[in-house]
């Protein structure tokens, strides 16, 4: 039942996604800016980390192009509470899990698509890395944004006005950007915004996807990586599933 009922909601969504090409090619455009001109600054400096400017810089653009679009996913549902849509799912006999799943993987198979788009033009740029780690790379993609696109439904789910969404997101990506390490590894900056970047979840999956791009498996960074990726996963969905059943939605 939950799988089916997860089916037929990820079919839904991602028919609607699918449709509006204009908005995939758009969501992984500014990713691909940073690659196209800030990439090439990188080239030849000493990074203080293994591999060359692309396989540091390329896993955070992975990353990012998750974590700012995964949060922001929370707008659709305050435009069907708008529209009714969520009134209507409300008397249906679907299971409130599967209107999460559903939901969340539909973006996690976006984002995965524009991650791929990414990394080819990041192979015509002079990228070069293993296709395992590049693999490894997507999963930590789909992983991240599941569990970003649940907690933003979840708190869409307690807003009432986009107005009121927009800010409260804004606040929790930016500083997750900056204290990732994202664009430049967090090593090469002053000691106490390293250990800082520590207390930040997504510094993991990064430090783990820059690992996989030079093809090393079995790290530390790759441990702790899957470790935080799955473990958020599993947190965020419980929490988003919670929302959406004491909502009714």
């Amino acid at each position: 039942m939950l799988l089916h009922d997860t089916a037929i909601i990820y079919g839904r969504y991602l028919r609607q996604s699918l449709r509006s090409r204009f908005a995939l090619l758009f969501g992984v455009l500014m990713p691909l800016l940073y690659l196209v001109f800030f990439g090439p600054l990188l080239t030849g400096l000493p990074l203080g980390g293994k591999g060359d400017s692309w396989q540091v810089l390329v896993p955070g653009l992975l990353l990012q192009l998750g974590l700012f679009g995964a949060l922001f996913a929370g707008f659709m549902i305050i435009l069907e509470k708008g529209q009714g849509v969520v009134e209507r799912m409300r008397v249906t006999p679907v299971s409130r899990l599967a209107l999460l799943l559903g939901r969340v993987l539909r973006e996690a198979t976006v984002f995965v698509l524009q991650a791929v788009l990414l990394v080819l033009a990041a192979l015509a740029m002079g990228l070069r890395a293993p296709l395992a780690g590049i693999l490894i790379g997507f999963a930590f993609v789909a992983l991240l944004t599941v569990s970003l696109a649940s907690l933003s439904y979840a708190l869409a789910m307690k807003v009432r006005t986009p107005q009121e969404f927009g800010p409260l997101v804004n606040a929790v990506s930016m500083p997750s950007m900056l204290l990732s390490g994202l664009m430049l590894p967090m090593t090469l900056g002053p000691t106490w915004l390293d250990v800082l970047s520590h207390f930040m979840p997504f510094r993991y999956l990064v430090d783990a996807m820059r690992d996989a791009y030079v093809g090393a498996y079995t790290t530390d960074h790759m441990l702790y990586g899957v470790l935080v990726a799955v473990g958020f996963a599993v947190l965020a969905v419980t929490v988003g599933t919670r929302v959406f059943r004491a909502a009714g939605a």
